[in-house]
């Protein structure tokens, strides 16, 4: 075990699964140096700034007996390869009446706190989720996005991994062992309570930790319940935390319309067990449904944290 940080941990999933596998391969637009020099510009490949082309030619390799690996950087950029994305990577095995493996890694950074105005501070993914056919992580720490990374990597489907701007730097102890992998599909309890559950996405992880600190001195005990797989989600990892508290709120970094906190919300709610247990309503604390502002001061405004976190907790406590 060493202290290393997100990108590190990210870093680290794919070095460790290209020097395993010689059919992987990595495209972005700006070659990571590191691993340039370890595995050359045959499988590192610094590409033109052509995302759609970049991932419809992923498609095909993979198609091919390749396993490549996509880093779109910012989400933003994502958004030219829709038609790729949408109509090819997602419903591509299916079309071919599952008779051809796609496996692919697709890497996006998501979240704001980086004061990179409204295009390059969103998080997305619910759209990515309404997509049949992708797998789907976001990682809240440097250990989950190794082990979710090296899941991801060998996986015989298309994965997008969102990985937060905000944690690039975050540390925590990541193990060295180059076997080490995390399930897709596995929610991860950071913490355990009784009074209430926060499920939290990504950065808000830790500001849910922060959040049930700040309530602990109160009496109230929280338990942070983290997905760390949007899709599929661990829905009985969530209800049974729920079951056992009573209470539930969502802290999303999205805008709360048809978000991941929405879909959080609907598996609490329609389950008959979990419903039942409910004490309060279930609530979400998310982003303003604005544009993300330059400004710092309106940029903090416009996302939750951990005092917003907290007023929700009380606030289904009250009631």
């Amino acid at each position: 075990m060493a202290q290393k940080t997100y990108a590190q941990g990210g870093l680290e999933a794919v070095a460790e699964e290209m020097r395993k596998d010689k059919t992987i391969f990595y495209m972005s637009t700006d070659a990571i140096p590191s691993l340039l020099e370890e595995f050359g510009d045959e499988r590192v490949r610094a590409t033109p700034i052509a995302e759609s082309a970049m991932t419809g030619m992923a498609i095909g390799a993979a198609g091919s007996g390749f396993r490549p690996i996509v880093d779109w950087r910012q989400v933003t950029f994502s958004f030219v390869a829709m038609d790729q994305i949408v109509n090819q990577a997602s419903k591509i095995h299916y079309m071919f009446g599952g008779q051809v493996k796609f496996p692919i890694l697709f890497r996006a950074g998501v979240g704001g706190g980086t004061r990179l105005a409204a295009q390059h501070s969103q998080s997305p993914y619910s759209m990515f989720m309404n997509l049949s056919g992708l797998k789907i992580i976001l990682p809240s720490t440097a250990r989950d996005a190794k082990g979710l990374l090296k899941s991801a990597i060998r996986d015989n489907n298309p994965v997008i991994s969102f990985e937060s701007n905000r944690l690039m730097g975050f540390k925590d102890e990541v193990p060295d062992d180059d076997d080490f992998t995390i399930p897709i599909g596995k929610a991860d309890v950071k913490r355990a309570g009784t009074d209430v559950t926060i499920v939290a996405l990504a950065w808000l992880v830790h500001e849910a930790l922060a959040a049930a600190d700040i309530l602990a001195k109160d009496g109230i005990s929280a338990e942070v319940v983290d997905p760390r797989t949007l899709v599929p989600m661990d829905h009985e990892t969530i209800r049974r935390s729920v079951q056992k508290t009573g209470h539930c709120v969502i802290a999303d970094e999205a805008g709360p319309t048809c978000g991941a906190s929405a879909e959080i919300a609907a598996l609490v709610t329609e389950d008959r067990a979990t419903f039942s247990a409910l004490k309060a309503p279930v609530k979400r604390v998310c982003a303003l449904a604005v544009p993300i502002p330059y400004s710092p001061v309106l940029e903090d405004h416009v996302f939750p944290n951990r005092e917003r976190i907290a007023a929700g907790v009380r606030e289904v406590l009250k009631a």
